[in-house]
C-alpha cells in the first residue's frame, strides 16, 4: 500500500502539471453551485425565523394586552390605570411591564385650529419606556426621541407624508380631554392652555407589531409617538386606551398561565384582547413560508444539479483513463495502484471545492433573510453552523464516494470482466425495428445514437442525457405548477376565507350596526344575494384565549368549510385548523367555552374552516387557521356592543352579491346604505377583500419567484447542455465513420439534431408528469400549512411551451459540436484504426 501510495502521489503531481484545468473545473463547480445551494438553504432558515431575530434585536415583550379603555357608561373614566399596572407588575411570572396610551393630541395651527387631516392619524404616548426601551422603534431617518424630554417625538414615514411633516420641524400640538371629546363637533379650536410644541426628530415604526398587519391597506403606520414626560402629563385627562407590553420571567412558555391571571384582574368593560409575541412570530413564519419553501426548493435543486454535473465529470474522467490504466497494469502495476491512480488529486479537488462552497455561502449571507423583515436587521456576514457544516460534509462525502466507486469500477480487472458480458441495447429492438423504417437514414441513425450507449471503447452517456432532460423538465414543470397555484390562490379570495364580496364594518370590529334598519335596507337591495351579521370578540376555549366570530346557525354567508360542516345550532362550533391542533381535539369532540366571567358552555366541534383575517382592528382576531365560528349569543352583550349603542346590532355584515351584479353599482348602493345607517360616526366603512398577511406578503416577493424559477431552469439547462455536448463529442468516431460511408455535412448535423431531440423528448415524457405531480404535491403541502383551500392549478399551455423550448434548447446546445463534427476531417479521427 505504501508503494501504491507513492506511485499515486507521483501520478497526481504529473496530472496537476498537465491537467490542472480538470481539477480547477471540479473545484469551481463545487464551490459555486454548492455555495449557491448552501446559501439558499441557510437563507430559508434565516427567512422563516427572521421575526424571532427581530424580536430579540428590539427587546420585544412576551405579551401585549389592551388593559385600559375609556368608557364612562361602565365607569371607566380614563384609558390610563396606574393601579392596574401595579397589580400586573406583582403577578407571578411577570418580570417587567411597560405601557403606552392612546392620546387625543394632534398637530394644530398657531391659532389652535385642528384640520380634518390631523384628526386621521393616531397618537400614542409612552408611559414608562414602551417604544423606546422595550419594543423599540426602528428609526429609518433621523434619531430616536430622547425619552427624558417632553419636546421631542417620532412618527412613521406614512404619517409624516400625510401630515406634511419633516424631520427637524417643530410642531404646535394640542390635546383634547376625554370630557371634551364627548361633545366634539367639526374642527375644534384648542385653547392655548392645551397646547405645547415639540420637534419631530426621527421617522420610524415598531415593525414587530405593524409589519405583518393583516389589513390590505396597512403601510406600517404607527402614528405620532410621544415620550414619557409628556405622556404622564396627559395620561389622566386625555388617554382613551392603554396597551401594555409584559415581559415574563420564563418567556412565552407561561403565556397561557399569565393570560388567565390577567383575565381575572382586568376591570369589567375592558375587552380582553391579548397578542402573544410567540404567536406573532409563528404568524410571521407562516407568512414567510413561501419565501422559505422557494429557497429550500432552489437550494435542493441547485445541490442536485451540482452533484449531477460534477458526478458526470468524475465518471467521464474515470472512464477516459481506462486506456492509461490498462497500460499501467501491463507494466506491472497492482490492482491497488490502478485504483488509487489520480485519486489523491480528485479527492483533494473535492475537498477544496466543498470548503469553497461554504465560503461562498458565507459571502452570500448578508443577502438574507428574504422578505419584509430584512431592512430591519443588520446587514452582516453570519454563519449557519448546522446548514453549512452538515451541507459541506455531505457534499464532500457524496462526491468522494462517487470518485471512489468510479476509481474501483474502471480498474483494468473489472473493465475486462465487463467486456466479457453480452451487452444488450438499452431499448431492446426499438433502434432496429420497423418503427424507424419510414424515416430518413439521418433520422434513423440519430435515434440509434440517442438510445444506444455504443461500444466499449467509446461509451456514450445516453442515460445521463435522458436523466438531465428529465431533471430539467421536473424543475421547470414543478416551478410552473407551483407558481400557477400561487397565482390562483391570490386571485381567488374564497380560497383564503373571503367567501363573500364586501364587508360592512361598524367601526374597527367594535362598532354597532343597527339591526332592524340594516335588515330592511339589505333585504330591499336586489344586487345582494345573501348577507349575515357577525360579532367579534375573544372567548376562553378550553382555557385558551381564542378570537371568535359570532353568527347565527345555518347562516347564508360564512367562511368556506375545510372539513365537516358549518355550525347548525348554538351547541356547535367550527374551528380553524391551527386552533383545533392547539386544543388537541378532533371533529366530534367537545370544548368548554366561556367569557371568563360567566356561564361555561360545552360545544361540539363539527368542522374546520379557512378563517378570514377580520375582527377587532389592532387586536388578536381571526386569521387563516386561527379562530372559531359559533353562536353570537355565547358572546356577552357587553362585549358584543362595547359602546352600549342605543341601537345595538352586529359589528359587521358579510355581503354576497347576486350573480352578474356589477361591483361598481353594488359599491355605490352599499355606500348609500352605510350613509343611512350613519356608520361613519363610529368610523365604519364598506370594505372589499381584506387579504391575510400570508397573501399580502407575496407582493413583497416582487420578482423573486420568477428569478428563482429562472435560476433553477438555468442550472438544470446548463447540466443538460453539458451532457449533450459530451454526448456529441463521444460520437465523433461514429460520425467520422458515417462520413466515410458517404454522409454529407447536412446529414451529420441532422443526425445529431435527431439524437438531441429524442434524448430530450424522452426526458420530457418522463419529467413533465413527474414535475406536475411534484408541483401539485408541494402546493397541497404548502396550502395545508397556511390553512387555505388546497386547489392546485396546472398551466397546460405554459408547460407545452416549456417542452417546445426544451427541444429548441437541445438542438441549440448540440448545434455547435455538431458543426465542428461535420467539419472535422475523418482521417484525423480514424488514423488509429
Amino acid at each position: 500500500m505504501t508503494h501504491a501510495f507513492s506511485v499515486a502521489a507521483y501520478r497526481t503531481r504529473r496530472a496537476l502539471a498537465r491537467r490542472w484545468g480538470d481539477y480547477l473545473s471540479i473545484v469551481v463547480l463545487i464551490g459555486l453551485l454548492g455555495g449557491l445551494a448552501l446559501g439558499a438553504l441557510a437563507a430559508a432558515r434565516s427567512t422563516e425565523s427572521s421575526m424571532a431575530q427581530l424580536a430579540r434585536s428590539q427587546n420585544v415583550p412576551d405579551l401585549f394586552i389592551l388593559d385600559g379603555y375609556y368608557n364612562p357608561t361602565v365607569g371607566l373614566q380614563s384609558g390610563y390605570n396606574a393601579a392596574l399596572l401595579r397589580t400586573i407588575r406583582h403577578l407571578p411570572h411577570v418580570k417587567d411591564v411597560r405601557s403606552e396610551v392612546g392620546l387625543t393630541i394632534v398637530p394644530v395651527t398657531s391659532s389652535g385650529h385642528v384640520s380634518s387631516a390631523a384628526l386621521g392619524p393616531s397618537s400614542y404616548g409612552s408611559v414608562d419606556g414602551l417604544d423606546f426601551l422595550s419594543n423599540r422603534l426602528f428609526i429609518s431617518e433621523g434619531r430616536l426621541a430622547n425619552p427624558q424630554r417632553a419636546d421631542e417625538f417620532n412618527t412613521d414615514p406614512a404619517t409624516a407624508r400625510q401630515l406634511h411633516l419633516h424631520v427637524g420641524e417643530t410642531v404646535t400640538l394640542g390635546w383634547i380631554t376625554n370630557a371634551q371629546g364627548l361633545h366634539l363637533n367639526g374642527s375644534p379650536i384648542i385653547p392655548r392652555t392645551q397646547r405645547t410644541r415639540a420637534t419631530l426628530v426621527g421617522l420610524g415604526a415598531t415593525p414587530f407589531t405593524t409589519l405583518f398587519n393583516d389589513e390590505s391597506s396597512a403601510n406600517n403606520t404607527q402614528g405620532l409617538i410621544f415620550t414619557p414626560p409628556l405622556t404622564r402629563r396627559l395620561a389622566q385627562c386625555c388617554a382613551n386606551d392603554m396597551i401594555s407590553g409584559i415581559q415574563l420571567t420564563d418567556g412565552s412558555r407561561d403565556d397561557a398561565l399569565v393570560e388567565n391571571e390577567l383575565h381575572q384582574v382586568l376591570p369589567k368593560g375592558v375587552p380582553f384582547t391579548v397578542i402573544e409575541a410567540a404567536a406573532q412570530e409563528a404568524k410571521a413564519a407562516r407568512t414567510l413560508r413561501p419565501d422559505a419553501i422557494a429557497l429550500d426548493f432552489f437550494g435542493g435543486i441547485s445541490a442536485l444539479v451540482m452533484l449531477l454535473i460534477v458526478g458526470q465529470i468524475l465518471v467521464r474522467r474515470a472512464s477516459s483513463r481506462a486506456g492509461d490504466l490498462a497500460v499501467l497494469r501491463a507494466l506491472g502495476a497492482s490492482q491497488a495502484m490502478t485504483a488509487a491512480d489520480d485519486l489523491i488529486g480528485t479527492l483533494g479537488a473535492i475537498l477544496v471545492g466543498a470548503i469553497l462552497s461554504v465560503l461562498v455561502a458565507i459571502v452570500l449571507s448578508p443577502l438574507d433573510p428574504l422578505g419584509p423583515v430584512h431592512p430591519y436587521l443588520p446587514t452582516q456576514l453570519h454563519v449557519d453552523g448546522v446548514i453549512l457544516g452538515v451541507g459541506g460534509v455531505v457534499i464532500a462525502v457524496a462526491l468522494a464516494a462517487v470518485a471512489l466507486v468510479e476509481a474501483v469500477r474502471w480498474t483494468p480487472v473489472r473493465e475486462t470482466a465487463r467486456a466479457g458480458r453480452i451487452r444488450r441495447p438499452v431499448w431492446g429492438g426499438l433502434t432496429t425495428g420497423p418503427l424507424l423504417s419510414a424515416l430518413p437514414v439521418s433520422a434513423t441513425t440519430g435515434v440509434h445514437f440517442a438510445l444506444d450507449p455504443g461500444s466499449r471503447r467509446e461509451r456514450v452517456p445516453v442515460r445521463s442525457a435522458m436523466l438531465s432532460a428529465a431533471l430539467a423538465m421536473v424543475v421547470v414543470t414543478a416551478n410552473l405548477t407551483f407558481g400557477a397555484s400561487l397565482a390562483s390562490l391570490v386571485s381567488h379570495p374564497a380560497q383564503y376565507g373571503w367567501n363573500w364580496n364586501y364587508l360592512i364594518d361598524g367601526g374597527g370590529g367594535l362598532g354597532d350596526i343597527p339591526q332592524h334598519r340594516s335588515t330592511v335596507l339589505l333585504n330591499a337591495d336586489h344586487l345582494i344575494a345573501g348577507w349575515s351579521g357577525v360579532y367579534f370578540s375573544a372567548l376562553r376555549i378550553d382555557g385558551h384565549n381564542v378570537a371568535v366570530m359570532g353568527g347565527t346557525p345555518n347562516a347564508s354567508v360564512g367562511p368556506p368549510v375545510l372539513t365537516g360542516h358549518g355550525f347548525d345550532g348554538p351547541n356547535q362550533v367550527v374551528l380553524g385548523s391551527a386552533t383545533l391542533a392547539l386544543l388537541h381535539k378532533g371533529l366530534g369532540q367537545t370544548v368548554s367555552v366561556s367569557s371568563g366571567h360567566g356561564v361555561v358552555s360545552h360545544l361540539t366541534i363539527v368542522g374546520t374552516a379557512t378563517m378570514p383575517s377580520i375582527g377587532v382592528a389592532g387586536s388578536s382576531h381571526l386569521e387563516m387557521g386561527s379562530g372559531a365560528l359559533l353562536s353570537y349569543r355565547l358572546i356577552p352583550p357587553s362585549a358584543r356592543n362595547t359602546f352600549d349603542s342605543p341601537l345595538p346590532g352586529p359589528n359587521a355584515i358579510l355581503v354576497r352579491l347576486a350573480p352578474g351584479a356589477s361591483n361598481t353599482r353594488a359599491m355605490r348602493s352599499l355606500n348609500v346604505i352605510a350613509a343611512k345607517l350613519r356608520l361613519q360616526v363610529n368610523g365604519g366603512s364598506i370594505l372589499g377583500v381584506q387579504r391575510p398577511a400570508e397573501i399580502r406578503n407575496y407582493g413583497t416577493l416582487g420578482n423573486t419567484p420568477a428569478l428563482l424559477g429562472g435560476a433553477l431552469a438555468l442550472g438544470a439547462s446548463i447540466g443538460l447542455a453539458l451532457t449533450l455536448v459530451t454526448l456529441v463529442r463521444r460520437r465523433r468516431r461514429d460520425l467520422a465513420l458515417l462520413k466515410t460511408l458517404g454522409f454529407t455535412k447536412r446529414q451529420v448535423a441532422a443526425t445529431i439534431a435527431w439524437q438531441a431531440t429524442v434524448d430530450v423528448g424522452i426526458g420530457c415524457v418522463v419529467g413533465v408528469p413527474l414535475g406536475v405531480l411534484a408541483g401539485r404535491s408541494l402546493w397541497v403541502l404548502f396550502a395545508r400549512s397556511i390553512y387555505v383551500l388546497p386547489r392546485p392549478a396546472v398551466p397546460l399551455g405554459t408547460i407545452v411551451l416549456s417542452v417546445l423550448a426544451a427541444l429548441v434548447l437541445a438542438n441549440v446546445a448540440a448545434a455547435v459540436p455538431a458543426r465542428v463534427a461535420a467539419r472535422t476531417q475523418t482521417a484525423i479521427l480514424l488514423r488509429a484504426e
